[in-house]
């Protein structure tokens, strides 16, 4: 699968514009909403069904208003979460929307798309489960690739999401995520290396992961696992990135922060090579 030679329009791939009676009305209010210092919470004290609310939401994932289209990212997980609650069967029909805008065959750019599952999947197990897998394949060379920069950047910043909130999701499959840490793309390095940390800080409090877990080898009893990480398989990859200057913006609990990419990989070669660090 390939974006690379689709037209940059970022018109709405998976927005409905056919909201239906109000429609108009309620995107004016998601607007209001979105623009709220507490928008969260706001959002989930709307008294609107998450079925009428979401189509209208997805339409913000094109916003120009950079502030505005990461909180609708936000938006959309919270609210398809809530409808997975209600109608399992309706949110996983969002999802498929989301896939489908970016496939070849939907004749546009699935932008917004891969933040949106992210979110959806780090708001909701069972999604996650069923899904994760399709979300990773967009950046392994053996799955399917999407061939554009933007869109995978979107990808790399979900599965770092994925990894902040359900690591155990992803610990099998981290070998398309250290692919990234050779691409020519600063913000797909960036971006890969703080996936591996929270990785290896095991930050989720449902999961029981540390950097132990992803620096010993499997033992000859169990089955091998192939993208686990080791030491000596991580190392390599990190050591040139130590003197990369570069600096990437991430959107996170709300805001954006800026790191750089030396320190990224500073702190996770530190915490590879030492896992009681990692434990602490």
């Amino acid at each position: 699968m390939s974006k690379a030679n689709n037209a940059s329009d970022k018109s709405g791939n998976v927005c409905l514009n056919r909201t239906g009676p109000g429609g108009f009305e309620l995107k004016r209010i998601l607007r209001s909403v979105l623009a709220s210092p507490d928008f969260e919470e706001t959002l989930k004290g709307l008294d609107i069904p998450p079925e009428r609310i979401i189509s209208p939401l997805l339409c913000f994932l094109y916003e120009t208003d950079e502030l505005i289209r990461w909180r609708a990212v936000r938006g959309v997980g919270i609210t398809v979460s809530a409808l997975a609650e209600k109608d399992l069967e309706s949110a996983r029909i969002i999802m498929r929307r989301f896939i489908w805008s970016l496939n070849d065959e939907s004749g546009g750019i699935g932008w917004g798309a891969p933040e949106a599952m992210g979110e959806i999947m780090a708001e909701n197990g069972t999604l996650a489960g069923e899904y994760h897998r399709i979300l990773i394949s967009y950046i392994d060379e053996n799955g399917n690739p999407l061939g554009n920069d933007e869109l995978e950047r979107g990808v790399m910043w979900a599965i770092g999401r994925l990894a902040r909130k359900r690591p155990e999701l992803l610990r099998d499959w981290t070998r398309p995520v250290l692919a990234q840490l050779n691409s020519p793309d600063p913000v797909k390095r960036g971006l890969a290396l703080r996936t591996l940390l929270l990785l290896v800080e095991g930050i989720s409090v449902n999961a029981n992961l540390s950097a132990a877990s992803f620096r010993q080898k499997p033992q000859s009893s169990q089955t091998p696992s192939r993208d686990m990480i080791e030491t000596e398989r991580l190392a390599p990859l990190l050591l040139p990135l130590l003197e990369d200057q570069n600096q990437i913006r991430i959107f996170e609990d709300g805001v954006f922060v800026e790191q750089k990419i030396c320190r990224l990989a500073s702190e996770l070669l530190g915490r590879s090579a030492s896992p009681e660090a990692a434990a602490d």
